[in-house]
């Protein structure tokens, strides 16, 4: 999944934008809540990772900003204020949840995916889909009872798709999943992994609409 984080720390912002990206995900990062928000209005996110004390503009009101818009894009709070009355500000400004530094980048990783499958409607830990299940915190699928070997963008491209079960998603909208700023994508990467993933799993386990994109599960709307 892409995630933003927001942190004006050099030292921190690089460890974890490189120990999430470590964990398997696409990842953003930025050090100031202007350019933040310049970037949630381009480029749609899992989840946002949110340090308060931000230059330009700060992450309470970078935060009041989204959820003003309807935005509901999960945030989880990252920050060194500890206080009972830092979290209910944070909380009540429209955080989804609020993390103290220093921490477990292990358990940010578990928070963050709780977020994502909330967001998603789907409060379980694994995702199924037909015979196919994934394991986001194991980064392990099977199909039936078969261990299946996938790179990470490969299972990153299943992921989304699985989270998606019964939606056409575009090109662009796997591309955007997959690829953070930087990252050259390749013309066909998107069609490239399916075609791995057809090759590993189940050639009908992702369907091609044409014209349009690519589904997991029965549709509910092509």
């Amino acid at each position: 999944m892409r995630i933003l984080v927001v942190e004006d720390d050099t030292l921190l912002g690089h460890a974890v934008q490189a120990g999430l990206r470590e964990l398997g995900n696409a990842v953003d990062w930025v050090s100031d809540g202007m350019a933040a928000e310049r970037a949630l209005r381009a480029e749609t996110y899992a989840a946002i990772v949110l340090d308060l004390g931000l230059p330009r503009l700060s992450g309470l009101d970078l935060l009041r900003t989204l959820r003003a818009r309807k935005d509901s894009t999960p945030v989880l709070i990252l920050t060194a204020r500890d206080t009972v009355e830092d979290r209910i500000q944070g909380l009540d400004a429209g955080a989804d949840d609020y993390l103290v530094k220093p921490f477990d980048m292990g358990e940010l990783g578990a928070r963050l995916r709780a977020l994502v499958r909330r967001a998603s409607g789907a409060p379980a830990p694994l995702l199924r889909v037909g015979d196919i299940t994934l394991d986001p915190a194991a980064r392990g699928v099977r199909h039936g009872d078969r261990p299946v070997e996938l790179s990470l963008r490969e299972f990153a491209l299943l992921e989304a798709l699985m989270r998606n079960a019964g939606r056409v998603l575009t090109r662009a909208q796997l591309e955007q999943a997959l690829y953070a700023w930087g990252q050259e994508v390749e013309s066909n990467a998107v069609e490239v992994h399916v075609h791995h993933l057809r090759r590993k799993l189940d050639p009908a386990a992702i369907r091609t609409v044409r014209g349009v994109g690519y589904l997991m599960g029965r549709a509910e709307q092509v």
